[in-house]
Formats: structure tokens, sequence, C-alpha cells
């Protein structure tokens, strides 16, 4: 998948988010990360990031399908951890939030 799509649907679905006039304990921290991310549209090595497949360490190549299906679900995945960290941040989850939003940092390569 080009690099400017993902970053644009990663755009879209932290945009989802809309931060409330009422924060939470975490609204400021995902708000940075946000906008680290709008801020890596531009970098081809920015983006959300999956573990390699068995696949893959059994010497097949890829394919541009399967190289597609990979960022599609690396996309989706990062995208419901934002989202969970802000549904945990709306409810005033300081812990959850902290560990959705860690574990979307860890998924998401900012170089």
């Amino acid at each position: 998948m080009n690099r400017h799509i993902g970053v644009a649907i990663a755009g879209a679905a932290l945009s989802l988010g809309v931060v409330s006039a009422h924060a939470g304990p975490c609204t400021t921290a995902i708000a940075q990360f946000e906008q680290a991310v709008r801020q890596s549209a531009g970098n081809p090595g920015a983006g959300p990031m999956a573990p390699q497949s068995i696949g893959a360490q059994l010497d097949r190549q890829p394919t541009p399908g399967s190289v597609k299906r990979a960022e599609e679900r690396a996309q989706a995945s990062f995208a419901a951890t934002i989202a969970r960290a802000k549904r945990l941040d709306a409810q005033g989850n300081r812990a959850g939030c902290t560990r959705a939003l860690a574990a979307a940092k860890r998924m998401y390569n900012l170089p």
C-alpha cells in the first residue's frame, strides 16, 4: 500500500476521536502522539508495523497482494488501538489508556 494512502487512513482514523470538552487523563499524551503521526506523513519509513509472519520466515517471497493485506491489517490494528486508548481516556481510566497508548506507539514506526 502506498505510504501516503496509509498515512491518510491513519489521519482519518485518528481524527474520528475528536477530543471532547472534558479532557481525560491521557488526552494530552494522545494528542501529542497524533500530532507526531501527522507530522510523519511525508516520511516513507513511517507508519504502522506488524510482526513478521511465519511465511516470511520460511523463505517465501511476499507478493504485492500479501504486502498490501499485511499493511491493511497493521493499519486496522493501529487504528483500533488508538480508538481503545481514546475510549479508556474518556472513561477516566488512566492505567488502561496509558497501556493502550503505549501499545499504539510500539505499533507505529516514527523514524
